[in-house]
């Protein structure tokens, strides 16, 4: 009769019970980035924005510390030995390195000092009118009604004015037209852009859930508008605000220049401009050489803004 006992571990299969269970599932996923830090990620990575970051703080420090620039003033004016003198462009950065315009003063001096009032102005203005139509825009999205109403209205009677004709106007009734005179007026027309862009953006988070979920909380208005609205609604006008920037600072040069912006004590690429318009025969330099300085101006911070649009807008990915 055959053995019929089983052979023990003859043929008997591994077992995988003792193994250890597979961990090679990858790490676990990051927080994901919120918009700002999205945003800062693809700036750094954009070589636009580089560029006009450097010449922007470049002009920043020419305008806050303009003496580390020149030694020169730009008010000292020779015309027996200095009038019209050619450049001298071997002479790097010394006072005669640009020439010197029609009253004897350095071409130089005045391109560095002049950097002052056109950024300031464009800063100062910028600021003024993002915040006054963001208010503005706020306040007309969120409550809506007969408060839009007026307010929209209000918005299209300033829009449809020129900017350029309506701040001829308002200089033209000041008999002294300082840095703050002119601020003033040009924060007066140009806040209407900004305050569509917040209303409509305004008008789109506030049926948000998180915003209808803080008012059935009971959350006031002002936390509404500060703490759920305002962060989500700032971006698209951050972008408008920061290219309209440079437009601000043509617009300075444009009215300086038509002898009714900044005038003289005032150090302004506009007002030499203007001063350097009959020369452009016999020295044409005394003309190119501050209309450069604004031109580079104004592509920087456009380029800025360029740059800083892709970044936020999600359609611009």
């Amino acid at each position: 009769m055959p053995d019929t006992t089983a052979l023990k571990g003859t043929d008997a299969p591994a077992t995988a019970v003792d193994a250890p269970p597979a961990t090679d599932a990858g790490p676990a996923p990051g927080k994901p980035r919120s918009l700002w830090s999205d945003a800062w990620h693809d700036l750094r990575r954009n070589p636009l924005f580089i560029i006009s970051m450097v010449l922007i703080l470049l002009l920043a420090v020419m305008a806050i510390f303009p003496s580390l620039f020149t030694s020169a003033s730009p008010r000292d004016a020779n015309l027996a030995e200095h009038y019209l003198q050619h450049p001298k462009w071997g002479n790097f950065f010394a006072p005669d390195w640009l020439g010197y315009d029609v009253q004897g003063r350095s071409i130089y001096a005045r391109v560095v000092y002049g950097a002052r009032a056109s950024i300031t102005v464009g800063v100062v203005v910028t600021i003024a009118v993002t915040i006054t139509g963001l208010v503005i825009g706020m306040i007309a999205g969120y409550f809506g009604g007969w408060i839009d109403t007026i307010l929209s209205r209000i918005t299209d009677v300033f829009f449809g004015v020129p900017f350029i004709v309506g701040a001829m106007v308002i200089l033209t009734s000041f008999e002294e037209r300082s840095v703050w005179v002119v601020i003033l007026s040009m924060a007066f027309l140009g806040w209407t852009s900004i305050a569509r862009v917040a209303r409509g953006s305004v008008i789109t988070i506030k049926q948000a859930d998180y915003v209808v979920a803080a008012k059935a909380l009971g959350a006031s208005t002002t936390r509404i508008l500060t703490r759920h609205i305002l962060p989500n609604a700032i971006a698209p006008v951050i972008v408008v605000a920061t290219i309209a920037l440079g437009g601000y600072i043509a617009a300075e040069a444009t009215l300086s220049f038509l002898g009714i912006g900044l005038a003289e004590p005032t150090v302004s690429w506009g007002i030499d401009v203007s001063a350097a318009k009959d020369q452009l025969r016999n020295a044409p330099y005394v003309l190119v050489i501050p209309s450069v300085m604004v031109s580079i101006t104004v592509l920087s911070f456009l380029m800025f803004g360029d740059a800083v649009r892709n970044a936020l807008d999600p359609k611009m990915r």
